[in-house]
């Protein structure tokens, strides 16, 4: 993918954008910029007050399908890159704007639940309805979305659907892929197209995946119809155990995925990560947790099958009230986003991860190779304070590693992602492209895992160049997101 080359200066992109918009839908002042050209990914460098930039020339705020086509259409005309968001709460370099004069496209005002249909079971949202509203005004109707991801507190459904968003209770509910019906956005080169709700269709390929995991490098999301499910949290059953390694507990879990059991939390954690989560009870142990919820029938059933299949895993039970405990507190909102702040301005120490996929017979092996290879290989390793792994999201063919590293910064701010994260990345994503697994389970790819694209892909790779040269002919979506760079 080549940059686009934008026809205007900045201050004519701001005039422009002015006269379509308004000038209360935009927002150029220098400290927003600034914080709107990176995400997550650079989140200790931007702690610091580092912004290498380049900025974006604004931030323009729709209220409107009209709004994005209008933008869209100027972008167009002028050849002027154009960087989605709605939460903000992106991880891999996906907000992050690398062309001069982009134009940061914020849908979080197009903020209505549109629909809620209780005889369907769907709820119709605008892009930048946040999920945690949406989840407390079904809640009162005794209705779930299922979806719960760490980012639940923040994010917003055309992020969520953007980035192909997974949850915590994937494993009976399924993934963002799972619950959207119906969705509607706007293409540079197509305007804006809706795909109806409908239970299943064999109307040719299904055209929600190209939309579904975009990551606005193809066209920006509008409008999403998700599935809705009872909620019962009456009837949640929690189980927990210590195994002696995080191999030993991923077969439990294959078992109970294979035999069909379908608990909404089905995890395993390493010695090392468990350490962070459980160490009031881990005791150098790996540690395996479920929740089984639904109908009380159904969720009894799933904890009695659970514990049958334990009883022939060597295992030290774990006290239900523990893992409870635990469960509550899984979502990262502003408080604790703020508190990691403190903290790596305080110890110059970070916490990161790295989640991909893999099949369950080379999972152990994924698992070991990455281990080995960081400890050996990576040239500051003797700054790591932990390393291990969690599986968190499984299937009938297999599951994801969630790897995590959190390390002591040794180096100058600036310098930290070339120093600690790329290169522990890089290990990471090399070890599952060649266990033939993928590179990326849930995250996205972003900006920074577009080098292994081709890879991730192969022979399948065309057909992505050719819904970039349909959808988005001149090129303005998102530069250096999911198609690599070129010069």
């Amino acid at each position: 993918m080549v940059a686009s080359r934008a026809t205007l200066s900045e201050s004519e992109i701001v005039q422009h954008l002015t006269d379509l918009l308004g000038a209360d839908q935009l927002d150029t002042d220098p400290d927003e910029l600034r914080a709107a050209s990176v995400d997550r990914f650079k989140k200790y460098s931007a702690a610091h007050g580092i912004f290498d930039g380049p900025f974006p020339a604004a931030i323009a705020y729709v209220r409107s399908v009209d709004d994005v086509e209008r933008v869209l259409a100027f972008a167009r005309e002028h050849r002027i890159n154009i960087v989605p968001r709605t939460g903000r709460t992106a991880t891999e370099g996906g907000l992050e704007t690398v062309v001069e004069g982009s134009i940061v496209l914020d849908g979080s005002r197009m903020n209505e639940i549109l629909d809620i249909n209780e005889t369907d079971m769907t709820a119709t949202v605008q892009c930048g309805v946040p999920l945690e509203r949406l989840e407390a005004v079904l809640r009162e109707r005794g209705l779930t979305t299922g979806h719960s991801p760490q980012s639940k507190p923040l994010a917003q459904y055309g992020g969520l659907v953007a980035t192909r968003s997974i949850g915590q209770f994937s494993t009976l509910y399924g993934g963002i892929e799972d619950m959207v019906l119906g969705v509607e956005a706007v293409f540079p080169d197509v305007g804006t197209v809706r795909i109806k709700s409908v239970p299943r269709r064999a109307a040719g390929p299904d055209i929600r995946h190209i939309i579904i995991g975009n990551e606005g490098a193809l066209g920006f999301i509008t409008e999403v119809t998700i599935k809705v499910f009872k909620y019962q949290p009456e009837h949640n059953r929690f189980v927990g155990y210590l195994v002696d390694s995080l191999p030993a507990g991923v077969e439990g879990l294959r078992k109970v995925i294979v035999d069909g059991y379908r608990p909404s939390v089905a995890r395993v954690y390493s010695e090392g990560d468990a350490s962070q989560h459980f160490s009031h009870f881990a005791e150098g142990k790996a540690v395996v947790v479920f929740v089984a919820e639904g109908p009380a029938g159904i969720a009894d059933a799933t904890e009695a099958g659970i514990r049958a299949i334990f009883d022939d895993i060597p295992h030290t039970p774990v006290d239900p009230a523990l893992i409870e405990a635990w469960f509550a507190n899984l979502n990262w909102g502003q408080d604790k986003i703020d508190a990691e702040i403190e903290h790596m301005l305080a110890e110059h120490e970070l916490g990161y991860t790295t989640e991909v996929s893999v099949n369950w017979s080379r999972v152990g092996d994924l698992f070991e190779s990455v281990m080995r290879r960081i400890r050996t290989e990576f040239p500051r390793a003797a700054d790591l304070t932990l390393l291990g792994a969690h599986s968190s999201h499984s299937y009938q063919s297999g599951t994801n590693l969630y790897f995590v590293y959190d390390y002591r910064i040794e180096v100058e701010p600036r310098d930290e992602i070339r120093e600690y994260h790329i290169p522990l990345n890089a290990i990471i994503v090399e070890e599952a492209l060649r266990h033939g697994g993928s590179m990326v389970h849930h995250h996205g790819i972003g900006k920074y895992r577009t080098p292994w694209t081709l890879e991730e892909h192969g022979s399948a790779y065309p057909l992505l160049e050719l819904l970039k040269r349909g959808l988005d002919s001149e090129g303005i979506m998102n530069f250096g997101t999911i198609y690599p760079e070129q010069a």
